[in-house]
């Protein structure tokens, strides 16, 4: 018999039995369809956060309070803050080629308002100075960055992200030089950042204002800056690291032989970190797709099993008139591959879906993981293969005189 007729063999079959089939296609594209819907939007996160953190080059460092995590959070083993004054000093001292920032989160919940509309208590409000822009990577969309004696002389004015400006704008070409009333104080709207999306780092939905001016509308007693140095020559990289080290441990007055109170996190560590647990949910995904599909692989075998029951008469009446055991396997194993493949297809195709829509969200490149598609095919093949096998063997065993006389 050919390989065609097998096919169309199978494809009857599985038409004559709509509802089980799928049931069952749809435990497998469940399977097949989170693993690469996951896999799709999690390589999309990743490429959305290399790009983020790129942005603000690989010769670039942060000097932060030792126990700092990448979002700013203190865990319990925090040391001494880096106050404004070590802050200052540092910035003024450190001659080595390069450009130094000093900033700090003031704010994670601020409510701002224009006019009558105002924003839900989420937005964050960074104190910052002058170089705080090129550092991190950002962009202006519109207006001007900060200047040097706005920062000293602690000036009410103010950079807005993206959400803000769609939030709290019908006009947005009133945008700059509005007084946008950030809590209890009033700040002069200067520029716009370029949005960069929802992705970690994104900064839509953000206030900038100088640290100057935070320090008279906020309680700053207990913040604890953060330094961030940009080296001119990325191959100066570590030379540079060693020095500011050297400094800082001389503004922070530890004695020789004392450990450092403090942390120097370069650029990329903060995207490795969480890379780092973005590979721990791809494992996770693998998981429990695994036991998806083998959950499926069981379900198709008992459905297979079923199907033998049900065509007792039939593989009888095939074997009376002169059908070999191979073509009965053969036809059983088809059905049971098929109904897996196109399970498998459908899981897919709903994976890439679901990824492309995060990646769209993200404002990122789709990144289909055509070695997982390939993964998937392969693995819906071999569940096919596995759960006919034993249906199969069993139709093949079938006694053509007792299978024709069963009921």
């Amino acid at each position: 018999m050919k390989f065609s007729e097998y096919i169309k063999l199978a494809w009857r079959s599985i038409m004559s039995n709509k509802l089980r089939t799928f049931l069952t296609m749809f435990i497998i594209s469940l399977g097949i369809g989170s693993l690469v819907g996951i896999i799709t939007s999690i390589n999309a996160l990743e490429n959305s956060m290399r790009g983020n953190f790129a942005t603000m080059g690989t010769n670039t460092f942060s000097i932060i309070n030792q126990g700092m995590v990448f979002d700013g959070r203190p865990d319990e083993k925090v040391n001494k803050k880096v106050d404004i004054k070590q802050a200052q000093q540092f910035k003024e001292s450190f001659k080595f080629p390069s450009k130094v920032s000093m900033h700090v989160r003031v704010s994670p919940n601020a409510v701002c308002k224009y006019n009558d509309k105002k924003t839900n208590p989420n937005v964050t409000v960074r104190a910052i100075d002058e170089e705080y822009l090129t550092i991190a990577g950002l962009s202006l969309k519109d207006g001007r960055n900060f200047s040097k004696l706005e920062i000293d002389n602690g000036v009410s004015v103010c950079i807005i992200g993206e959400e803000l400006i769609t939030k709290l704008y019908k006009d947005k070409t009133k945008v700059l030089g509005s007084l946008l009333t950030i809590g209890s104080a009033k700040y002069r709207v200067i520029g716009s950042i370029q949005s960069k999306g929802q992705s970690m780092g994104g900064s839509d939905n953000i206030v900038l204002i100088g640290y100057n001016a935070a320090r008279q509308n906020y309680d700053m007693k207990d913040v604890s800056y953060e330094i961030s140095v940009y080296v001119n020559k990325a191959e100066d990289m570590e030379r540079a690291i060693d020095e500011a080290t050297g400094l800082f441990r001389k503004l922070r007055k530890l004695g020789f032989g004392t450990k450092e109170d403090f942390e120097i996190q370069k650029s990329d560590s903060n995207a490795e970190k969480l890379i780092s647990i973005l590979s721990s949910i791809k494992l996770a995904t693998i998981f429990i797709g695994i036991l998806t599909l083998i959950g499926a692989g069981i379900g198709l075998m008992n459905i297979m099993l079923v199907s033998v029951n049900e065509r007792t008469r039939e593989i009888g009446l095939n074997k009376a008139i002169g059908a070999k055991g191979s073509d009965i396997m053969i036809q059983f194993l088809s059905e049971s591959i098929l109904i897996c493949l196109l399970g498998g297809i459908c899981g897919i195709l709903l994976g890439i879906i679901l990824g492309s829509l995060v990646a769209v969200f993200l404002k990122t490149a789709v990144i289909i993981p055509w070695n997982w598609i390939l993964i998937g095919l392969t693995s819906s093949f071999i569940i096919g293969l596995l759960a006919g096998i034993y249906p199969a063997l069993k139709a093949l065993r079938l006694n053509p005189v007792d299978a024709l006389r069963y009921e």
